[in-house]
């Protein structure tokens, strides 16, 4: 049985630090080349996070909101 070719997406934030490091991002998922970059390129990876918590902080502060007044989705589930 012959192999079968599968394009896949891929963040291309992520795709300028690896052509920058040298990585090639063939046959990594995006969850792959994620946590590559992570081990090879901390900062870089801290710096994406950071931007990436700035971009979604309203967001972030509409779900604490959510959260705070209405309680988790899950917490019938919940013994103690």
């Amino acid at each position: 049985m012959g192999k079968v070719e599968l394009d896949i997406g891929i963040d291309p934030e992520l795709l300028a630090p690896a052509k920058r490091l040298g990585i090639s991002a063939a046959g990594m998922s995006e969850t792959q080349l994620r946590l590559h970059l992570q081990k090879v390129d901390p900062a870089g990876a801290e710096e994406r996070a950071r931007r990436w918590a700035e971009e979604n902080a309203e967001a972030i502060k509409e779900h604490n909101a959510h959260v705070e007044k209405y309680g988790l989705i899950s917490d019938h589930f919940r013994k103690w």
